[in-house]
């Protein structure tokens, strides 16, 4: 007979056992004494009924409640329990050939490094998004990088025309606290439009906020005539109020955070996940024609695609 406890009785005809040496162990559980020969756990005697025994002692096999295998998660806890359906693996690659800028050569070169394909993600999203402004305001002609390992944060910054400081009439907040912290929202679901800018989905710079311990986006627009600030804290779990103001003359978005690196199971920004960030940033330099790159303060000279390969090796 089964039982769902932890404890279940299992009754046997007495029957006679062939004598056996069993060695007595000083063990018990539970007040019981131990008898077996190879000093195993498993079974208990009954004190009352010796031909009683305890069966699934191990409550690590207790089974699981309903409610404990079917489990409904917010999409966010989603994000953070299963990272790699949306940002790749959050484990070190392999060591492997790959590009990466050379800070003393100064160039593009090919060597072995390791780095975690999420982390370097949620910096491409962000990249990728000041880049696709171009397409959008065809006047942008400024994008600024910061990489500053000792304080583990990440600037980036671009000129183009500002996100729209306006509420947004249905969701009652306003537009970039739409978008950079409210997941599914995108400018980019009206299929009838031609794509040519990166993202589509509705995540983009969300998985760089979720990835965070700290996420903070400032926008100004020229059209609105304001400008926006707000901070993001512990993965996107928390927010501070937004600070609206009005707006200079010019329009730019900048973005700064600091990733959970505990998340990408690093300490620090190593040298090898800033090679890989340094050289992405040349392939933007390369690609975003008419518009200047600056990484770390220090302008990229690259400006066009046929330019930026002289980087990816000594001719």
């Amino acid at each position: 007979m089964s039982s769902d406890s932890d404890i279940s009785f299992v009754d046997e005809p007495p029957v006679k056992i062939a004598p056996k040496k069993m060695k007595k162990t000083a063990n018990k559980v539970g007040g019981e004494s131990i008898l077996n020969g190879d000093n195993d756990n498993s079974n208990k005697i009954n004190k009352e009924d010796p031909m009683k025994v305890f069966t699934n002692i191990d409550k690590s096999t207790k089974r699981l409640s309903i409610e404990e295998i079917y489990q409904k998660k917010s999409q966010l806890e989603h994000i953070l329990l299963r990272p790699d359906t949306y940002i790749g693996s959050i484990e070190f690659t392999d060591k492997s050939l790959m590009w990466a800028y050379d800070e003393e050569e100064e160039r593009i070169v090919q060597r072995e490094l390791s780095y975690v394909p999420g982390l370097y993600k949620i910096f491409d999203e962000i990249l990728v998004n000041a880049a696709d402004n171009k397409q959008r305001d065809p006047k942008m002609n400024l994008i600024k990088i910061a990489i500053n390992k000792e304080k583990n944060e990440i600037t980036i910054f671009n000129n183009g025309k500002g996100i729209p400081v306006v509420l947004h009439k249905v969701e009652q907040m306003y537009v970039p606290e739409l978008i950079f912290g409210t997941l599914l929202t995108s400018s980019n679901y009206n299929d009838s439009d031609r794509k040519v800018t990166g993202g589509r989905n509705g995540y983009g710079a969300k998985l760089c906020n979720i990835f965070s311990k700290r996420f903070t986006v400032e926008t100004s627009s020229k059209e609105y005539g304001k400008t926006f600030k707000q901070t993001w804290i512990n993965n996107m779990t928390k927010d501070k109020d937004a600070a609206i103001s009005k707006a200079t003359t010019e329009d730019f978005t900048r973005v700064i955070f600091s990733p959970d690196l505990e998340k990408f199971k690093m300490s620090v920004l190593d040298d090898d996940i800033i090679a890989l960030m340094s050289r992405r940033a040349y392939d933007i330099a390369g690609s975003t024609r008419g518009v200047k790159v600056y990484l770390n303060n220090k302008l990229l000279p690259v400006s066009d695609i046929h330019h930026h390969f002289i980087f990816y090796g000594k001719n």
